[in-house]
């Protein structure tokens, strides 16, 4: 089976990744002592492909990077490509949330719309002047508590209208089936297998 590294060590996305990909390996860059390198970009994409160019060169193998989170239309777009660092670098994900919660204390249901989004890139080796793109964005709330102990990130309190559930009480295969994350997998799963045919 094809090895591909994953620029991640974020458990919660390896699983959600290999559950979509099941005909390739995915093995986290930290197997490899990869150290997550700086996302310095004002957009997922540019940091998705930072990410990615820096998983290949270190391992020798082709790489999978997404850049991911939360835009929240009451913040203009924040807290956008800082989602994971909301809070402050090295916060964690309740901290985000209650970060998130506080800033939209005074904001009524109608206006807490929002949504997910991920750019997933895939690159042949470090210097893949060709790399695919793919990406999903998944609709919803953001909610004035969290509910639920299922996924990771802000899925406690983003909230589903269609599902009148969280994120975070979805079952897995629900929500890979639904969410931005699922929709680039398959979107870059099906250039792979182009590129590969």
């Amino acid at each position: 089976m094809a090895q591909v590294v994953l620029a991640s060590g974020n458990a919660g996305k390896i699983k959600e990744i290999q559950a979509l990909l099941p005909e390739v390996q995915i093995v986290p860059q930290s197997a490899f002592n990869v150290i997550e390198c700086a996302e310095p970009a004002c957009t997922f994409v540019e940091n998705a492909l930072i990410k990615a160019r820096n998983a290949a060169l270190h391992c020798q193998l082709p790489a999978i990077a997404d850049d991911s989170g939360l835009i929240v239309d009451a913040l203009q777009g924040a807290p956008g490509v800082l989602s994971a660092r909301y809070a402050g670098e090295n916060a964690s994900d309740q901290d985000n949330i209650d970060k998130l919660l506080q800033a939209l204390t005074d904001v009524p249901a109608a206006q807490r719309s929002a949504r997910f989004v991920c750019v997933m890139v895939y690159v042949r080796h470090g210097q893949d002047p060709c790399p695919l793109i793919a990406h999903g964005v998944w609709e919803g709330q953001i909610l004035k508590q969290a509910i639920g102990t299922n996924g990771f990130g802000y899925d406690p309190v983003f909230w589903l209208p269609e599902q009148q559930l969280a994120s975070a009480q979805l079952p897995p295969e629900t929500k890979n089936a639904l969410s931005h994350r699922g929709q680039a997998v398959r979107q870059l799963a099906a250039l792979i297998a182009a590129q590969m045919s």
